[in-house]
């Protein structure tokens, strides 16, 4: 192919783009683009999980909280932090701070451990199967964290559903509902008030 016979077409790809250029720049909104339509009105993401880097963990945590939640281990019963705490408030996450419970559901269960007839909110606490032991067990893992939490036992309190989320005190973090609003977990005062509008005790 000679030189003629193609000089026509590249000459004319030349003008286009020239003139292209010099619209743009007479008009600068030509080349906002429109918003993407799948954005716009989006149902807001599940936040994302929380990704356990174990050593930055070992300088946050106590010896024993990383033991629970890192290396699923279980800590002494009667001898833990919340296993006889009576105080209202919420239970979440040691990790990341993720509403697991609340004293609402807690009760005495005689283990030595919290214990709770629920969770409180359905997808904060992911259960697996555990063999370890010799024995078949479910574990509660923290969705948010995937920290070691406990294990779930179907022997609750049968007018509250009949489960018993036997739980390590190492994996929670206690908020009393008087700090619920300046901690950030204000959505959850409603759960503390009785009818005429007066904190509960209970």
């Amino acid at each position: 192919m000679n030189r003629s016979s193609y000089s026509l077409p590249v000459l004319t790809f030349v003008a286009l783009g020239f003139f292209a250029t010099v619209a743009d720049a007479k008009d600068p909104a030509a080349k906002a683009t429109a918003p993407d339509k799948a954005a716009v009105g989006a149902a807001p993401t599940k936040p994302a999980t929380t990704i356990m880097n174990k050593e930055e963990l070992r300088k946050t945590l106590t010896p024993e909280q990383f033991a629970v939640t890192c290396e699923s281990a279980t800590e002494p019963p009667f001898r833990n932090a919340y296993w006889n705490n009576k105080e209202p408030g919420i239970y979440v996450d040691v990790i990341s701070g993720e509403a697991l419970f609340a004293s609402v559901h807690k009760f005495d269960s005689g283990s030595g451990w919290p214990s709770f007839t629920a969770t409180l909110k359905k997808d904060a606490v992911v259960e697996k199967k555990d063999a370890s032991h010799g024995m078949i067990r479910i574990e509660a893992r923290a969705a948010k964290s995937d920290a070691h939490l406990g294990h779930v036992f179907n022997d609750g309190p049968k007018e509250a559903g009949g489960l018993r989320y036997c739980i390590n005190s190492a994996s929670l973090k206690f908020i009393p509902v008087a700090k619920l609003k300046e901690a950030g977990y204000a959505e959850y005062l409603p759960l503390f008030v009785k009818p005429a509008g007066e904190p509960a005790i209970k």
